[in-house]
């Protein structure tokens, strides 16, 4: 039996905790970091204070404010938050060198062969609580396991400042009474699915016959029942730097308009490279998704000539690699990520043109913080639901206005996008 030795930490509301560490006039009260509460773009993050009136991230910032309308809206503040961040997995790194960061509020840790320094994995879990309190002014979550699968879903049930402990061998009887949402992989699609066989508790799931589901729901129908039962092969990288940045949105109501989609495309290309540059990164391979109404879901990618933070060519990769895949179809999702991340080149590598097209993006992002996410608007999208006035172009798509989509991506994929 493999030890419980994995660790994953989740900073709790890491955008608004940080707002609430540097202005004490914030604690206690619901704090929506996203920017103007009357703009089209999403929460990036939500307060505990805020999450009681129901506001989450990825919720349309409108939505927020009519649901909270106490809430104190503040704009996304890149820097603060990744230097808070690197304190963070700084901390980590001292008790195992096997620090594979999934985001940048959260990381997995493989603390084995620590114990003869630190003590066994929940002293050092508890020890790794304390000094981020102390050091950082934070708090973290963390779930301790035997799998990464098991500790992600451990350190979410007693959020915020939770540590929960599973022990080698209670894997299944840990998972079993939790409902489905909760395993990797399981959308609101996939729920649908598994409520036709009586699956509603990840028990459930570990029950089902695993060849039942493979002809519902094809291999994935397999791998589910394994995750269920607390089976998870994949191990802790040891890479300390976040491997992924992505965006994806859910259509209402499925859509075969080529115009749409490739608009959608574009609003989630500045998102990812957004993101990209918040995070001094850039990517060196672009990633598209494509679900259309049958459930058929494709991924496909490209390695860039030279790795960007820049919309347009991350733009322009998706709409070669999706054309393929949405012509003469009805799309239901469609996503755009960035892989391959490391840093910048020497600005002296670039073209002049290169350099006052990064000039002209620098300025737009900082037109942008300073006045608010209707400031500037691309002309590729002027008269359409991400017009000026309207979206922020460094946000995904207003949710409620892009073929209706749903606010909250599906939970399909593994948390290595999260």
């Amino acid at each position: 039996m493999t030890a419980a030795t994995i660790l994953h930490v989740d900073l709790d509301a890491f955008f608004a905790a940080v707002e609430q560490r540097d202005r004490p006039e914030l604690r206690g009260k619901p704090v929506i970091v996203g920017g103007d509460p009357g703009a089209r773009g999403v929460v990036s993050a939500a307060s505990y204070e805020a999450r009681r009136f129901g506001v989450h991230s990825a919720m349309p910032l409108r939505t927020a404010a009519a649901l909270c309308p106490e809430g104190i809206f503040l704009p996304v503040n890149g820097s603060k938050y990744r230097a808070a961040s690197r304190a963070v997995m700084e901390i980590l790194g001292r008790y195992t060198p096997r620090v594979e960061q999934v985001s940048i509020d959260e990381a997995f840790l493989d603390v084995a062969g620590s114990e003869a320094l630190f003590g066994p994995p929940p002293t050092i879990a508890a020890l790794i609580k304390a000094a981020v309190r102390l050091e950082v002014g934070l708090t973290a979550s963390v779930g301790v396991a035997s799998t990464k699968l098991v500790a992600k879903i451990a350190s979410d049930l007693r959020k915020p400042d939770g540590l929960v402990v599973v022990a080698a061998g209670d894997e299944a009887a840990f998972l079993a009474p939790l409902p489905i949402a909760r395993l990797w992989g399981v959308g609101a699609q996939t729920r649908a699915a598994l409520a036709e066989y009586g699956v509603e508790t990840i028990g459930d799931l570990a029950a089902t016959e695993p060849q039942l589901l493979v002809r519902r729901l094809g291999k994935h129908g397999a791998t589910l029942v394994e995750r269920a039962r607390g089976v998870d092969p994949s191990s802790v990288t040891g890479d300390a730097e976040a491997k992924s940045v992505s965006h994806e949105h859910t259509f209402d109501v499925d859509t075969s308009d080529i115009d749409e989609i490739e608009r959608t495309l574009l609003a989630l290309a500045e998102g990812v490279a957004a993101r990209l540059r918040a995070g001094g990164v850039r990517a060196a391979t672009v990633v598209v998704k494509v679900r259309d109404s049958a459930f058929r879901t494709v991924t496909r990618q490209r390695t860039l000539a030279e790795p960007t933070d820049m919309a347009e060519p991350i733009w322009h990769v998706a709409l070669e690699l999706a054309r393929p895949e949405i012509r003469g179809r009805r799309i239901r999702l469609v996503g755009v990520g960035a892989h391959g991340l490391g840093e910048p080149a020497q600005l002296g590598l670039f073209a002049p043109d290169d350099d006052r097209r990064r000039r002209a993006v620098e300025a737009t992002d900082a037109v942008r913080r300073r006045f608010g996410e209707r400031a500037v608007t691309r002309a590729r999208l002027l008269g359409s639901d991400f017009s000026a006035g309207g979206r922020d172009p460094m946000q995904p798509p207003d949710p409620r206005r892009v073929g209706r989509q749903r606010p909250v991506p599906e939970a399909d994929e593994d948390p290595s996008n999260s």
